[in-house]
């Protein structure tokens, strides 16, 4: 084997070396990161106007709903059965609570709910309606144009995967969700 060879045989090493311990683990990463903390979502509807928009891209982090409840106010990340693309909704009922619009207001337990984030929409008169233990009842912020809990019903915690976290696209839109 002359020289070349070895030169060559070594760089070779060297290189699958890398790979291995550079590259391998960097994917291993980034696969873990955006399947089990956090990822970019589009929004696909007009349903959380004038809060979130057609096309606005969205940070979501997913590890809050391993541990705890979401906080009514919240904006969450709802897998809903015979949905095809996930809902973006604000949490508005807890589990065990009673739901109900009357005169375009929100009462929870036969308290009005205070919504700053709403625009001047109508609400349908609805409910009452006692959301079950583990569900919560999700609502956009467009009440008009929304799919939401008033059609699907209570939504299984479970079924949440994940909570705004930070606007990023457009530049103008860029902030971080208090969620109230």
């Amino acid at each position: 084997m002359n020289s070349f060879q070895r030169s060559f045989g070594r760089i070779v090493r060297l290189a699958i070396k890398e790979i291995l311990t550079t590259l391998i683990p960097a994917f291993i990463l980034a696969f873990l990161l955006t399947h089990f903390v956090g990822e970019r979502v589009v929004v696909y509807s007009q349903s959380m106007e004038p809060n979130l928009h057609e096309e606005q891209q969205i940070i979501v982090e997913k590890v809050s709903c391993y541990f705890h409840v979401p906080e009514r106010g919240d904006i969450v990340i709802v897998d809903a059965f015979g949905e095809d693309i996930p809902l973006i909704k604000r949490v508005i009922g807890l589990p065990e609570e009673e739901l109900k619009i009357k005169n375009n207001q929100v009462f929870i337990n036969g308290q009005g709910l205070v919504e700053p984030y709403l625009a001047n929409s109508t609400q349908r008169d609805f409910g009452p309606v006692h959301i079950p233990a583990n569900h919560v009842f999700v609502m956009g912020d467009n009440r008009n144009y929304s799919r939401d809990s008033r059609m699907i019903g209570p939504v299984p915690i479970e079924r949440i995967t994940a909570k705004a976290w930070i606007s990023i696209w457009p530049m103008n839109e860029i902030r971080i969700f208090d969620n109230r």
